[in-house]
């Protein structure tokens, strides 16, 4: 039995109420059958009074006379009569003396003259009895015995206040069932017809009622695993008991998501905290060799005797060095870098650059860059900005793959310098794009996810912005920057 208690609510509650409605149907229904059956009887007995009270006049002179086929002739007469059997069919008619014996019968074969009560049958002993202890009796008297097939109602035969006998009339309880058996019927048919109503409308309420609770209890069950979703607003919008459970479970989940929100972002921090500390350590040791670095290509470039090709390899080193120092320094501190602008030869220093990971992963690479010579954006961290996300895509591209630049003013802004970068890679997972700027990231293997978390910090150096997406076929990645010191007012987040 226990296992009907552990069926789920959805299919619990309507088994039970359409148990609980069957049951109800059936209790009414047998309430009403047996007032139907008291009904019938008490029709019955009604017109026996009528018919008894009737023949108890008629009869007595015939006691009076000892007239006994005169008596015969009047308690058959009903028999005679009610030859059409009529639903209060009489089934037999006795006429009891004052001593008890039997005067007259309709039916004198099986109830015979002069025959004592107790010759008769159970059934006129206990009547007899009855008959003859008058205290407590009713008249009519009405004695139903119990196990027997009959219905028995005696009235007193009396003339002028002069006890003469009784006169008894005895039903079979048979001629009640046609009405029974109506009734019956009637009944079955009226709670079938209330079940055809109730059944489906029980089944579509129980389950309106259970399928939250079931929700509910599936989300709460995989709480352990992720953090749960509320639920949807449709599910159940009423204001109950059960409408406040579910509201109380949609704060809970709201909750809940601050409070993983927040840890996530401590966590965070105390992870940015750790590798400010290590890439502070890493600067102050950089920063010695490369001003040493610096120092020697200057003196380089004083010789007068180096030929125009080595001179342009000098400024290309030189321009990498400034770009370590400047990406070193935003790191460092937490105010905007001032740097050089940025110019057409920062782009082909880019493109140099990258060239050697483009030919060995065999990418094609799109280039525009739309710039007129000089720009309001510090070079050194805009080239940093280009590197890593260059190198990023190609890495991320399938061999033999795509990777594009799209580099401008963003829709024609005076104010804002836009990035495009678009490989044909894998499509980025939710879980990936959730901490994609993140240090220690990556998801690519032997990556360390360090490139795309400087380029999100040089970014909010410069009080610019950066996404990434996934196109139909493509992974885009955009950075938009404000040009010199005024905002970058059409920046997308």
């Amino acid at each position: 039995m226990r296992w009907l208690f552990n069926l789920s609510f959805r299919h619990k509650i309507p088994l039970w109420t359409s148990f609980l409605i069957s049951f109800s149907i059936l209790v009414v229904g047998a309430a009403l059958m047996a007032k139907a059956y008291e009904d019938m009887k008490r029709a019955v007995v009604i017109s026996a009074d009528n018919l008894g009270h009737t023949l108890a006049n008629t009869v007595a002179p015939t006691l009076l006379h000892d007239d006994v086929w005169r008596a015969f002739e009047i308690v058959r007469s009903p028999i005679r009569a009610e030859s059409a059997r009529t639903p209060v069919q009489v089934d037999a008619v006795v006429v009891f003396g004052r001593d008890h014996r039997v005067f007259v019968s309709s039916h004198p074969e099986a109830l015979p003259m002069l025959s004592e009560p107790a010759s008769l049958g159970p059934d006129w002993l206990l009547l007899a009895s009855r008959l003859a202890n008058p205290i407590g009796n009713t008249s009519p008297l009405v004695l139903e015995p119990e196990n027997s097939s009959y219905l028995y109602l005696a009235l007193p035969i009396t003339d002028k206040d002069a006890h003469l006998g009784h006169l008894v009339l005895r039903y079979a309880k048979s001629v009640f069932h046609p009405w029974f058996i109506d009734t019956i019927w009637q009944g079955l048919g009226l709670g079938l017809l209330v079940l055809t109503v109730l059944i489906p409308i029980n089944w579509y309420w129980g389950s309106r009622m259970a399928t939250p609770l079931v929700d509910l209890a599936q989300r709460m069950g995989m709480m352990m695993e992720r953090p749960p979703e509320p639920l949807p607003p449709d599910l159940y919008p009423y204001q109950d008991e059960l409408g406040q459970l579910f509201q109380a479970y949609d704060r809970m989940v709201l909750a809940l998501r601050d409070k993983a929100a927040l840890e996530t972002e401590v966590v965070r921090s105390e992870r940015l905290a750790a590798i400010g500390q290590l890439t502070a350590g890493i600067a102050h040791e950089i920063n010695n060799p490369l001003a040493g670095l610096i120092t020697a290509v200057d003196t380089l470039k004083l010789r007068r005797d180096l030929d125009p090709k080595a001179l342009r390899h000098l400024d290309l080193i030189d321009r990498g060095l400034m770009q370590i120092r400047d990406t070193v320094a935003a790191l460092l501190v937490q105010t905007r870098v001032q740097a050089r602008p940025l110019s057409q030869h920062d782009l082909d220093d880019v493109h140099t650059l990258i060239q050697p990971q483009v030919a060995k992963r065999r990418v094609r690479l799109d280039w525009s860059a739309a710039m007129p010579p000089e720009l309001p954006a510090p070079a050194s961290l805009v080239r940093q900005i280009l590197i890593n996300l260059l190198l990023n895509a190609v890495q991320a591209a399938a061999e033999g793959g795509t990777v594009s630049l799209w580099l401008g003013r963003k829709e024609d802004s005076e104010t804002c310098l836009s990035i495009i970068v678009r490989n044909d890679g894998s499509q980025l997972g939710e879980d990936q794009l959730a901490h994609l700027f993140e240090p220690f990231a990556s998801s690519r293997p032997g990556g360390h996810g360090l490139g795309l978390w400087v380029t999100y910090q040089i970014v909010t150096q410069l009080d610019g912005r950066i996404s990434a997406r996934n196109l139909d076929d493509q992974v885009e990645f955009v950075v938009n920057l404000p040009l010199g010191d005024a905002p970058c007012n059409t920046a997308s987040a």
